[in-house]
């Protein structure tokens, strides 16, 4: 059962692992929404490194105000990217700052 629904307001992590991982740099410790679930896959993170992607893991697609990620963005305020993201990057936006 996934852990976030469509509409959730969410928080990516703000972490730099030593190993691959696919989340954006420009992405963490920024604010978004799903938008849906969109699967259980392999773990790319793992397989990276000879694993076997086991257990699957829940993904995401956040999406997130231009604003959110580039303070200096200039074009439409209601333009928006949307980025694909494993669950373990998300957390519940709790709304309590920065």
């Amino acid at each position: 059962m996934p852990a976030f629904s469509a509409g959730d307001r969410v928080r990516v992590r703000d972490e730099t692992p030593r190993h691959h991982h696919r989340t954006p740099q420009y992405v963490k410790a920024r604010r978004g929404r799903v938008v849906e679930f969109i699967g259980a896959y392999l773990n790319s993170e793992t397989r990276a490194h000879g694993g076997d992607g086991l257990p699957r893991v829940p993904m995401y697609r956040v999406e997130f105000d231009m604003t959110e990620l580039w303070s200096e963005y200039t074009a439409s305020a209601t333009d928006k990217v949307w980025i694909d993201l494993y669950e373990h990057w998300i957390e519940h936006d709790r709304g309590t700052g920065d």
